[in-house]
C-alpha cells in the first residue's frame, strides 16, 4: 500500500486544502512491477471524518492502512472541518466541494474508478451524516455507503444542544432545516418514490451512544419506505474510538466489491 498525504488547492473553497489517501501498490522484482503491467483503475472508499477531527484521524486512532491491505481498495480520506459536509450558509462550499470538485480532483491525481459499482462512502458521526448525504443525493453515483454512529437527524441534535449549538447550526445549514436537501429524512425519502438506483446502507450505532436514539428513528424512517437494502446493526457501545475501529472492518467486509480490477 502507498500512503500519500495531498495538499491541494480548491477551487470551490477558494483554499488550500488536505486529504489523505491510502493506494493499492504492486510489488517490484527484477522484472518490474509485479501486478501493475497495465494501469489499474482502483475502486474507492470516501472516508469521512466526525465533526472534530481532521483527514488524519482514521489513520491514527485505527488500523484503516492494515485492514484495506489486499483488497484492492483505495481510501480517499478529506478535511471539511466543522462544516457537515453542507454548503455553508456562512461559509465555503464544502458540499460543492466534496460531492463534485473532490472526486474529478482525486481521478485526475490517481487510478481511481469513476464507476458505480466501485464508488462508496463511510463515516462516522458528522462523517456519517456526510456519507449517507453523498449516496442519497448522489445515487448514480455511489454503489454503496455507511453510517457509523451518525448524526442522521440534524434538526433534532441541535434542538437537544440548544444555544449556542444552534447559532452554529444556522451558520452552517441556515433557518431552515427540515424538507431541504441537507435534511437525511426529506432525502431518502425523495429518492425511494423516484426511479433512480438505490444504494445500499450499513447502519450501526452502540446502545449507550447520545445518538442512539436518533439512529433508531432513521432506521424505522428507512424500513418504512421499504426501497432500500440496509443493513443494521447496534451493540453496546458510546461515541468513541474503539467501537468505531471494531465497525470500520465490519464495513469493510461488507463493501459489494464488484470490480474485475480487484
Amino acid at each position: 500500500m502507498a500512503l500519500i498525504n495531498c495538499d491541494f488547492f480548491s477551487d470551490s473553497l477558494g483554499l488550500s486544502c488536505s486529504m489523505t489517501v491510502i493506494l493499492p501498490q504492486g510489488t517490484c522484482n527484477q522484472t518490474g512491477l509485479k501486478g501493475m503491467a497495465k494501469q489499474k483503475k482502483h475502486p474507492v472508499l470516501y472516508l469521512l471524518h466526525g465533526m472534530s477531527d481532521d483527514h488524519t484521524i482514521w489513520l491514527r486512532r485505527t488500523s484503516i492502512e492494515r485492514y484495506v491491505s489486499g483488497m484492492g481498495l483505495a481510501v480517499v480520506m478529506p478535511a471539511v472541518h466543522r462544516s457537515f459536509y453542507t454548503d455553508m450558509a456562512c461559509g465555503p462550499k464544502y458540499w460543492t466541494f466534496i460531492s463534485g470538485e473532490l472526486p474529478k480532483i482525486v481521478q485526475s491525481f490517481f487510478p481511481i474508478s469513476d464507476k458505480r459499482q466501485d464508488t462508496f462512502a463511510a463515516g462516522l458521526s458528522m462523517g456519517g451524516y456526510g456519507a449517507f448525504k453523498l449516496a442519497l443525493s448522489q445515487p448514480e453515483r455511489f454503489a454503496a455507503a455507511a453510517s457509523l454512529s451518525g448524526a442522521l437527524d440534524v434538526a433534532a441534535l441541535y434542538e437537544r444542544w440548544g444555544e449556542p449549538k444552534t447559532q452554529e447550526r444556522d451558520a452552517i445549514f441556515g433557518r431552515k432545516f427540515n424538507d431541504t436537501e441537507n435534511d437525511l429524512l426529506h432525502l431518502s425519502a425523495k429518492l425511494a418514490k423516484s426511479d433512480k438506483p438505490k444504494p445500499r446502507l450499513f447502519q450501526c450505532c452502540g446502545t449507550e451512544d447520545f445518538l442512539y436514539g436518533d439512529n433508531l428513528k432513521f432506521r424505522d424512517h428507512l424500513e418504512k419506505l421499504g426501497a432500500f437494502k440496509l443493513h443494521y446493526e447496534e451493540s453496546p457501545g458510546t461515541h468513541e474510538w474503539g467501537y468505531w475501529d471494531a465497525s470500520i472492518q465490519k464495513v469493510l467486509k461488507w463493501l459489494p466489491m464488484k470490480s474485475s480490477n480487484q
